[in-house]
């Protein structure tokens, strides 16, 4: 199964169940169902991994956070040694704009989370912004920061 993302081609493993198809999700460690934006999940996924060096171990898949008394899930978090949330990402499928809404959900989620850097891709166009938390400011960078570079303490 081949997608035209705006991501390096990475290869997949995918399996077919009951007529859906699916992708192994390394970091889950299952097959998930092969939908358009969990294709660009696991392309960003080995793009941190594989181009920026995230270690796969600090990257957290779907997980789960209280928003405002709500149960939400983030599409990937990726931690520090300590379990320091450091930047959050929302995936969209390819077919769908990247809006403000989708800016709002990201930034929601970080009322709880607090992290540095914010994601926000639908495999085609990709933004980062980078929060200053002492100034209650935001810039839009050019370029996912390697890992090295999230700004956090070893």
């Amino acid at each position: 199964m081949r997608h035209q993302l705006n991501f390096p081609d990475y290869t997949f493993k995918y399996k077919e169940q009951e007529g859906k198809m699916f992708v192994w999700d390394q970091i889950r460690k299952q097959f998930v169902l092969a939908g358009p934006e969990e294709i660009v999940r696991q392309h960003l996924v080995q793009y941190l991994i594989q181009e920026l060096h995230y270690p796969k171990s600090l990257i957290n898949v779907e997980k789960q956070i209280l928003v405002n008394g709500l149960n939400r899930r983030t599409d990937l978090v990726v931690f520090d040694k300590s379990v320091k949330p450091l930047l959050i990402a929302e995936c969209k499928a390819p077919g769908v704009m990247i809006d403000q809404a989708a800016f709002d959900q990201i930034a929601n989620y970080n009322l709880t989370l607090k992290v540095n850097f914010l994601i926000v891709t639908n495999g085609l166009k990709h933004y980062c912004c980078k929060l200053d938390h002492k100034i209650g400011q935001y810039c839009f960078v050019n370029r996912i920061p390697l890992y090295s570079d999230l700004g956090f303490e070893n």
